[in-house]
């Protein structure tokens, strides 16, 4: 989507200028990736527009191997973001039959999903429209077939779709993942009758290899079969948290790729998205491996 967020503090009521920009959770992931040393491809649909060549301008500057979709009968997404206090952040989105909404399993090329090591995909996109789960659900079916692990996020947004819907359609998602990330309330959402501990313990019962879950500020946890791992979070001053879970995942993965432990993993993605957190907007403090150290090492905040 095309991103517009305020620059002051205060209501969209009342602000007289905004940033534009870009966000997403997918291509956040990408460009979080690319960061860290991660060869990555991002594939979305956008409207015949400039904010559709925004979109695949800035994601390509990025490094990341862009394959848009241009739609020339529907527009760009939208999202607004506002900072109504100094510690909250509020978001709305215009996407309803948007160009990303009509994603569908033609947009992907032959052989894109398989030559790759691990796939992505979000709750997002399975709940946008019929079509695009039909998408999703096509790529994670073509990776599994070649042998190419699936990455699961499960990032719900209740705008999309009400609790009792959307809850069996992500854990049908989830339960062909083979990394599942989530949330509390999220990994409640797949199965309500449950804690996050005993859900996350489900779903790694169900076949998953791993179920991280997201604690924000109080860090996160792993689930693997048979062992439990716990990592805290970083003190910081928030000032921004959107896209932090993304980055996060990001580096939870690059850690995957690079061969880390589950402990290594589980640090790193905790100072990604730790580090996010730190300035506005939803990528553009992805960090790199060596931001990733000086943040662990702690130490003088003046680079000299």
């Amino acid at each position: 989507m095309a991103l517009m967020r305020t620059r002051d503090i205060g209501s969209l009521r009342h602000v007289s200028e905004l940033i534009l920009g870009i966000g997403g959770a997918e291509s956040n992931v990408a460009i979080g990736l690319q960061r860290l040393g991660i060869d990555a491809q991002w594939l979305g649909r956008v409207g015949d527009d400039p904010l559709g060549e925004r979109v695949t301008r800035e994601i390509r500057a990025e490094g990341v191997d862009v394959h848009g979709v241009v739609d020339s009968d529907a527009p760009t997404g939208l999202m607004l973001k506002e900072r109504p206090t100094i510690s909250s952040t509020a978001v709305l989105y215009y996407r309803s039959d948007s160009a990303g909404s009509r994603l569908r399993p033609e947009d992907l090329p032959s052989g894109w999903v398989e030559q790759a090591a691990v796939l992505h995909v979000s709750g997002i996109t399975a709940l946008l429209s019929d079509s695009a789960r039909e998408c999703m659900q096509a790529a994670v079916d073509r990776a599994r077939a070649s042998g190419v692990r699936v990455s699961f996020d499960v990032n719900y947004r209740a705008s999309l779709a009400p609790a009792d819907l959307a809850g069996p359609l992500l854990r049908t998602f989830a339960e062909q993942a083979d990394i599942v990330f989530g949330g509390p309330e999220e990994l409640q959402l797949l199965h309500p009758d449950s804690t996050a501990e005993e859900a996350a313990q489900r779903l790694v019962h169900s076949g998953r290899a791993e179920v991280v879950l997201k604690l924000g500020a109080d860090g996160a946890a792993a689930y693997l079969p048979g062992e439990q791992m716990p990592s805290a979070g970083f003190p910081l001053e928030v000032v921004d948290t959107v896209g932090a879970g993304d980055a996060f995942v990001a580096g939870y993965l690059s850690g995957v790729l690079q061969g880390l432990t589950v402990p290594q993993r589980l640090r790193r993605a905790n100072a990604c998205g730790a580090l996010l957190c730190m300035t506005p907007g939803d990528w553009e403090s992805s960090p790199t491996l060596g931001d990733v150290d000086r943040f662990c090492a702690g130490g003088d905040p003046v680079l000299r």
